[in-house]
């Protein structure tokens, strides 16, 4: 038996911080233990025609429909992210749904032509999938699993292996706006400026990026569950390296910043469906913030920190008053049904 924190599973075991790692590691990673599940990527890279990439995600975010969104555009734009995040081109979609009886069809068929759509922006089709109806109070109106298939580019050299002490830490844009778009419709609060979820493909900006930058870009990782802290945390602990925080540099829209201190949450914590951590070399971060400027995806890009060789695997953040503290893996679940 798995020696967890819990005699049963809890909504923090989906959280992305500390239980989700001791749940991965004492329980689903020690009993399907094999060379390419250690790797603990976005998805799995395996030989067939060239390199590919292959990853799957299930989504059951709540509220179904949302600011800037809803589930079925999500769970495109998760699954077409997570396979892009492994340095490849998305092509081939699956999709399962698990419909609750008494679901309205016109709530359905809103949810298929947005997955439609988001299939078009990010260039997938669909190309097989399975779909079941579960009784009435046992599906909160529909669940979603995509799975993913894409071909690795061949300038693509990521690997979580090859930081080093002085690499940058980029972000694409804004921190935060999924999960609290997300909150404030459960809440029904309404701010002077629209909060609205993030959500978008990201598989153009990177392809563009990869063949641009090639082996000067180590890692892309994107921070969904956990926020950038608990991305940060991860790497920090699989290169044994430390990394240093610039609070300073973090791009937070102000409306998403006030309702996160209005609920008591720290940005950093909080969900993202649009966002991308890079991590490359020093020499070339300056011209990537640039590139990435002048792409629709990137104009708030920004760099957010790098590795150094002090306090290893952890991560220490400068405040905006210049005194420092320690960026922790989340414990319990600040926001569950985020995705």
């Amino acid at each position: 038996m798995p020696q967890l924190d819990n005699d049963i599973i809890t909504l923090a075991h989906g959280s992305g911080g500390k239980l989700t790692n001791r749940l991965l590691d004492e329980a689903i990673f020690k009993v399907l233990d094999n060379p390419m599940l250690e790797t603990r990527g976005d998805g799995a890279l395996f030989e067939g025609e060239g390199k590919m990439a292959f990853s799957t995600d299930s989504f059951v975010v709540s509220p179904i429909f949302f600011p800037g969104g809803n589930i079925g555009e999500l769970a495109v734009n998760g699954t077409v992210n997570d396979i892009a995040m492994c340095g490849a081109i998305p092509k081939y979609l699956s999709l399962a749904l698990i419909i609750e009886e008494g679901m309205p069809t016109k709530d359905l068929w809103e949810i298929l032509l947005s997955i439609r759509d988001a299939c078009q922006k990010a260039g997938v089709l669909i190309v097989t999938g399975d779909t079941k109806v579960v009784e009435r109070g046992k599906g909160d109106q529909i669940f979603i699993n995509t799975t993913g298939l894409g071909n690795v580019l061949p300038e693509s050299k990521l690997d979580v292996f090859s930081i080093q002490e002085g690499d940058c830490i980029l972000i694409n844009g804004s921190i935060a706006d999924h999960g609290m778009a997300i909150l404030s419709k459960r809440e029904g609060l309404q701010f002077e400026s629209d909060i609205v979820s993030d959500t978008q493909a990201l598989n153009d900006l990177t392809t563009d990026l990869i063949k641009k930058f090639s082996s000067s870009i180590k890692l892309f990782r994107d921070p969904t569950r956990g926020g950038v802290a608990t991305v940060l945390n991860e790497i920090a602990l699989q290169t044994r390296l430390g990394i240093a925080l610039d609070s300073n540099n973090l791009p937070v829209n102000k409306t998403v910043a006030s309702a996160c201190e209005l609920f008591g949450l720290d940005p950093l914590y909080v969900a993202n469906e649009g966002k991308f951590i890079c991590i490359v070399k020093k020499e070339v971060a300056d011209e990537m913030i640039a590139f990435m400027s002048n792409h629709p995806k990137g104009k708030a890009a920004a760099k957010i920190g790098e590795f150094c060789t002090d306090h290893p695997g952890k991560v220490i953040a400068k405040s905006l008053f210049g005194g420092n503290r320690v960026i922790v893996m989340p414990v319990a679940e600040q926001l569950p049904r985020i995705c």
